[in-house]
Formats: structure tokens, sequence, C-alpha cells
């Protein structure tokens, strides 16, 4: 009984041991929001220590963080190479290349989804379709697919960039008209949507009329898909310039938050902008319109019935906001600062700036209020922070990963 009730305490200490971490693109809830507490501490001089650095090469892939590895992708000489790092030392654990093109256009180029790790697997969908199924504690290949040349989908102008979502026994790709899905341990198709180009966010999870349910964020439309069939359930037409859908749905309940930083070519008004989208048999319907949350490719975070979330395109200046997510209100805006991308916790907004510079931001609607802030990285950051088991990852567009401790010394003061 007694070397019964020690397993049962390792078992659960191992359980425990990575209970932050964060195994695909914007965590294991798809809210961009980690489960930590307490992680934000004093830091000696006023700057965070930095752990460790890597450089992985060009590309615009964030982390996922799984049983004490880091995996990311990145570009050199024509090769995207998959990385597997030790997540507290920085030490390269392993790391699997194949050919592809940089194939920068209007930006630096390079890889823009993001690996994520389930069930001891990782799975990685590249620029121009390959997907792979690599044993995430070797690398060793386990499956290889080309979903534009087995299925005939159209690549979309600057490649494919949403993140597999694996769900049960199936893997779900944003790729054509409204999704694919293939079988977790062979990649055999389960089911395919049409051929048309995607958009570039990440299906997420959702539950629609009491069934669980895809939102598909489409080059042209919000599509809501039964995953076990890839029947269409409902459509939003979403039509903006050079069909750039990046930022991820956000689930508001039983609604949808969707946004885009590019001017529409028809629908609720000219220019970039987001909105709420109530899904309903058939077509979806509007709840409210907003200019004043247009995000290129950061997406918002949901807290406490308010929306978080960067509003700007490209290079210039954006704000980071708060709305009120049933109506849109602004709260407030900060003041102008590079683009960047944006994570949350314990009650916190963390914003890397587009130029490196981490800002810690109190989630409350009553007004803008900044904790603290630091450089962190440099360089031209788009890519999503990743908090995970008391650190903060941080990648730029030439390629740098840092890892730093945000926990500090002591108390924030």
């Amino acid at each position: 009984m007694k070397a019964l009730t020690l397993s049962l305490v390792s078992l659960s200490l191992a359980s425990s041991a990575w209970a932050a971490d964060w195994p695909m693109f914007r965590g294991p809830d798809q809210t961009g929001v980690s489960s930590e507490k307490n992680w934000l501490g004093a830091w000696p001089g006023g700057q965070p220590k930095q752990l460790w650095k890597k450089s992985v090469g060009t590309g615009y892939s964030s982390m996922s963080v799984a049983d004490g590895k880091l995996f990311t992708v990145g570009n050199a000489n024509d090769q995207d190479t998959i990385y597997c790092f030790d997540a507290n030392t920085g030490a390269e654990v392993w790391k699997v290349s194949y050919p592809q093109k940089l194939d920068p256009k209007y930006y630096e180029g390079g890889p823009s989804a993001t690996p994520t790790i389930a069930n001891g697997r990782l799975y990685f969908i590249s620029k121009q379709g390959e997907v792979r199924c690599l044993d995430a504690a070797t690398g060793k290949e386990i499956w290889l697919r080309n979903i534009r040349k087995e299925y005939g989908v159209e690549e979309p102008e600057w490649g494919f960039a949403g993140s597999p979502l694996v769900q049960g026994n199936a893997v779900f790709l944003n790729a054509g008209s409204h999704g694919i899905a293939l079988e977790t341990t062979k990649g055999d198709k389960l089911w395919a949507s049409g051929k048309d180009a995607a958009g570039y966010a990440t299906p997420v999870k959702f539950t629609f009329n009491g069934q669980p349910a895809l939102a598909v964020f489409g080059a042209k439309s919000l599509v809501i898909v039964d995953p076990k069939s890839g029947q269409e359930l409902s459509r939003f037409p979403w039509e903006t310039q050079y069909d750039v859908n990046a930022p991820d749905p956000v689930v508001v309940g039983s609604d949808l938050f969707i946004t885009s930083g590019y001017k529409f070519l028809e629908g609720p008004g000219t220019g970039a902008s987001g909105a709420l989208v109530r899904p309903a048999a058939g077509k979806s319907q509007k709840v409210w319109h907003s200019k004043e949350m247009a995000s290129q490719l950061s997406t918002p975070v949901l807290l406490g019935g308010n929306l978080y979330g960067i509003s700007g395109n490209g290079d210039r200046p954006g704000h980071l906001r708060c709305l009120d997510a049933k109506t849109g209100e602004v709260k407030w805006s900060s003041p102008a600062a590079p683009m960047g991308n944006l994570t949350a916790a314990d009650g916190k907004l963390i914003w890397i700036t587009g130029n490196g510079e981490l800002v810690v931001v109190e989630a409350s609607p009553s007004a803008y209020k900044e904790i603290v802030r630091a450089q962190v990285s440099g360089g031209k950051v788009w890519s999503a922070p990743v908090l995970a088991n008391g650190k903060l990852y941080v990648r730029n567009s030439k390629g740098d990963v840092v890892c730093v401790d945000v926990k500090g010394t002591g108390p924030v003061s």
C-alpha cells in the first residue's frame, strides 16, 4: 500500500510538472491565455534575465512548449528546419530540415505556422503544403503528406500559415475552401473541402448548437464546419484586400470575434475592422462591427468580458485596445507603438511590440495601465510570445529565439 501511495504521488507530481505547457499555437485552449499564476516578479536593474538565446533562421513561426522541450521552425539557405530545444537550457535536442524556398514577398519570408504537439507527436505544415508528423522526442518522421499535390488545393498567396489543430484522431488544417482533416497516425484523408485558397488562421474548436464544431477563417468567409464530416454548417462573408484573414477567430460564448487589418472589398465597411458574429444555421449574423479593432496578424484575447487586441497593419504603429465584447465599445487605447503580438496570464497582458519590447499591462477595462516594460529581443517581432513554466519565450523575424526569466527576485512593487 505504501509503495502504491508513493507511485500515485510520483504520478501526480509528474503530471503537474508541465502544468503550464503550451503545446500549440495560442495554447491548449486556443485562447492565448496562460493558466500561470504569480509569474511576474521584480527584475534586478529593471531588466528580466536572459536565460538563453538561439538562432533558428528567418520566419514567423511561434513556439510550442511541451514536456520540457521547445519547438519552432525557421528558414536558412532555402531550407526549413524544425528545431527541438531543451526549454530550460536552450540545448539542441534534435532538428529536421527539408527544402523550402524563403519566398519573401513584401516581408522577410520563412515559415508561418507553429508546430503542434499531441500524444508524443509533432505536426507541422510548411508554406507549400507539406504536412509532417514527427516523433516529438526524437524527430523521426512518422508520416508526410503534400496536401497541395494530393488534393489539388490552391496555395494561398503567402503560403499555408494556419497551425494544425489535433482533436481525437484528426489533424485539422486551414487548407482548401474550409479545411482538410487527416488521420493522426498515418495521415490518411478523413475529409477535404473544396480546392479554393485558404485563409491564414488556425482552425478553432467551437460549440455550435450544442455540438462540437470548427471555426475556419477562410480567404473570403468565416465558416462553421462539422469536424466529423467536413460539412459546412454556417457562413459569414468577410472579403478583404489580398484575402488576408489571419488572426484566429476568438470564441466569445456562443459568438465569434473576427478581425482583419486590410480594407474590405465589400461588406460592412471600407476600412479594416473587426466584428462579433453569431453563427446560425445556414448564414451567420453580425452582432456588432468596429473599425477600432483591426488586426493584421495578432489574435485578440478575451478576459472578463473584454477583448484586448492590437489594432494595426504591417510595420506601421498600432495600438493595444480594450473593447467591450458584448457591444464593441472602446474602453481604452494605448499610445502608438510598433504592432507586435500578444498573450496574457493572471490578469495581465503580455505585449511584445514590433521592435521586441516587452510591455506588461493590467487587463482591466478601466484604463490603460502599464505595469512594467523592458527590451527583450530587439529586431522585428510579429510572432506570438509564449509564457510557459515561469519563462517567457520571444522570437523575432530574423530567427532569434530568446528565453527570459520574468519571475525575477520578488513581487512587483
